[in-house]
Parts: C-alpha cells; sequence; structure tokens
C-alpha cells in the first residue's frame, strides 16, 4: 500500500480541490484564534493539505511535538507558532513530493516567524524507530487523516508509545469506520488514497489502542462524512464512515475502565483561549468555577500531565465506589448527515 498511497498524495492529487469525498477535508469550525496563525502559512502549503481535523490542542507552548504524516507542512507550520521559539515541531512524511514543498518554504516561514524552530525526516510512520528520534522525548505527538493510510496501525501506536514523555499525549484526526471495512473497498486505490478503504472500525481501533499502552481512548469530536463521488459511493455499500479526533494519553496508572472513587475537579480558567470551560474530550465539558466529579481516569489525564496548573483537584485514590456512572460501549460518532452544501472546506 506504500505505493499506492505515495503515488496518489505525490502525483495523483495536486491540491485539495482534487479530492472526491470530504474525508480528507477538515470542514470543522474554525475556532478564531487559529485563523491568524493559519493566514502565516505559505498559499501552496496550504493549497496541498489533506487533513481531516484539527489537531491543535491547548497548552503548546514550549513543547516538542512530531507530527506523523506532515504532507507540505500545514500542521507543522501551524504547531510551529503554537510552540513559539523555545518549542520544536518535526515532520515526519514518506512522499518526495509532499516534502519537496514543505521544505521549500522554511526559510520563508522562518523569516515570518522570526525563529526556525521546524524539521523535516522522510520516514514511515510504521518505522520510527529507524528514524533520529529519541525515545520518550516528545510531549506531543499529532497525525492529521495520516493513520487510516499506514498498512500496521498496531506498530504505528507502538512508536507513538516510545516516543512521547510520560503524561504526553497522542492528539489525532482520522476516519473510522461503523463496521469492518471489506476487502473489496480496502484494494480500491482511489478509496484507499481517500482515507476509506484503510479505515479501522471504530471498536478495533479502541483494541488496538489498548494492546499498544493507551488504555483509555478519549473521543474529541466527530463528523459523519460524505461520499460525493456515486461511483465511490456505490462501492461502499452501506458503509458508514466518520472523522473523529481523539486523544491518547500515555499515562501507566490508568484503568481499562473509567472508576469511581468519588473525585472531582474544578478549572480554573486559565487556559488561553479557554477561559470559561476547558473540554477534555467529547464528554467533559468543564466549566470554570464549577466542581465537576470526575472518574479516577480523568483525575489522573489533568493532574499527571501538562494541565495540572489549571485545576483544583478534590479527592483521592482512597475510597472504590465502583464503575463510574454513564460508561457506555455504544457507537460513539454522531451519525446525523448534514445537508448537502454543509461547512465549506478550510
Amino acid at each position: 500500500m506504500f505505493d499506492v498511497v505515495q503515488d496518489y498524495y505525490g502525483k495523483k492529487l495536486q491540491s485539495s480541490a482534487d479530492l472526491k469525498t470530504t474525508a480528507c477535508c477538515d470542514s470543522s469550525a474554525m475556532p478564531q484564534w487559529l485563523k491568524p496563525v493559519l493566514a502565516n502559512i505559505h498559499p501552496e502549503v496550504l493549497s496541498r493539505y489533506y487533513g481531516c481535523g484539527l489537531v491543535c490542542p491547548p497548552l503548546l507552548e514550549g513543547c516538542r511535538i512530531l507530527d506523523l504524516g506532515s504532507g507540505s507542512g500545514r500542521d507543522v507550520y501551524a504547531l510551529a507558532q503554537l510552540v513559539g521559539a523555545t518549542g520544536e515541531v518535526v515532520g515526519v512524511d514518506m512522499t518526495d513530493e509532499q516534502l519537496a514543498v514543505a521544505t521549500s518554504h522554511q526559510s520563508w516561514h522562518a523569516e515570518k516567524f522570526g525563529y526556525d524552530n521546524v524539521r523535516f525526516l522522510k520516514g514511515y510512520i510504521e518505522k520510527l524507530d529507524e528514524l533520529d528520534l529519541e525515545a520518550g522525548s516528545f510531549d506531543i505527538i499529532v497525525s492529521n487523516c495520516v493513520v487510516n493510510l499506514s498498512p500496521d496501525k498496531d506498530a504505528v501506536l507502538r512508536g507513538v508509545h516510545r516516543l512521547l514523555k510520560p503524561g504526553g499525549e497522542f492528539y489525532f484526526s482520522d476516519v473510522y469506520a461503523d463496521r469492518r471495512v471489506p476487502e473489496t473497498v480496502k484494494n480500491d486505490p482511489v478509496l484507499y488514497g481517500e482515507c476509506l478503504g484503510g479505515a479501522l472500525y471504530w471498536n478495533d481501533f479502541n483494541d488496538v489502542a489498548k494492546t499498544t499502552g493507551f488504555a483509555d481512548p478519549r473521543l474529541v469530536e466527530d463528523r459523519p462524512l460524505l461520499i460525493t463521488d456515486s461511483q465511490l459511493s456505490a462501492k461502499t455499500g452501506n458503509l458508514q464512515f466518520f472523522s473523529a479526533t481523539y486523544r491518547l494519553f500515555k499515562l501507566d496508572e490508568l484503568e481499562s475502565a473509567c472508576e469511581d472513587y468519588g473525585q472531582a475537579v474544578i478549572y480554573l480558567g486559565t487556559i488561553a483561549n479557554q477561559a470559561h470551560s476547558f473540554m477534555l474530550d467529547k464528554h467533559h465539558f468543564i466549566e470554570t468555577g464549577k466542581i465537576f466529579p470526575v472518574c479516577g481516569n480523568t483525575w489522573r489525564m489533568l493532574k499527571d500531565t501538562r494541565f495540572f496548573e489549571h485545576f483544583q483537584f478534590i479527592g483521592d485514590f482512597s475510597q472504590h465506589f465502583g464503575i463510574f456512572e454513564g460508561c457506555g460501549s455504544a457507537l460513539p460518532f454522531d451519525s446525523d448527515i448534514p445537508a448537502e452544501g454543509g461547512a465549506a472546506c478550510c
């Protein structure tokens, strides 16, 4: 599949206008604070963007970030501004044409930002151990609609876990299916290149995450995908696809289920652009100043990570009250298809 992906993204696609589906096309509502960041990125880099979500978690200043499948470099150059001069962003991609675009504008961005804190490496995201990257050296690893293109997703997540610092997170957007994708869809080069053929069944993804060291995957946001090409739609049949953003924390003490220890947190409202509330994930919208009950895993995701300074913590692990109420295992995505002609690509 490496040849299929390299050919599709290196030769067949010349810009995001060439895409046949909305899978590799970010229609998420862009926050106002991000617009001036993207405005500082070279037009050619923007024109060859094929992501499916926003991979800009909060509190990035001074962080060291790795972008898997960095392509033309849009997310690298956006994150470079958010980590600032004291941080670093490393992009990894296997496609020569995409890397050529990214590196050709590196000095342009350095002049624009006033510093050069990015680096691009050619390599495979399944073979991160073959690159000059130190284990446990990244605060955050991101990826934007690329893991689905990998033929060995277990290897990708194992490599991510190895490279993250304790308390670090893998924050990434990708494409998932409501069931296991049949071989006829997997083997179609266009469907594979459009991020559909390689999509994992969402529950299989949960299993892969847990077996590679990420005990409690957290869904941040999701949207159903439209297959706008009628011929491709006929091939996928009743399959439903979703673009979803997950965050996976490298925390050894996370449990396999959300356990209740009677704990709570209070958000202090001190994170930039999130003065009134903080959203850890789709089910944890925490208002400033309000006592918010949490399970043990959520407690650790806030207390044992870069977020700890921004919360007050109530309780400990001295008494267990059973499973945390409200934890379930149904399809996690919202399945309502938006009306045709809805949100445009960014």
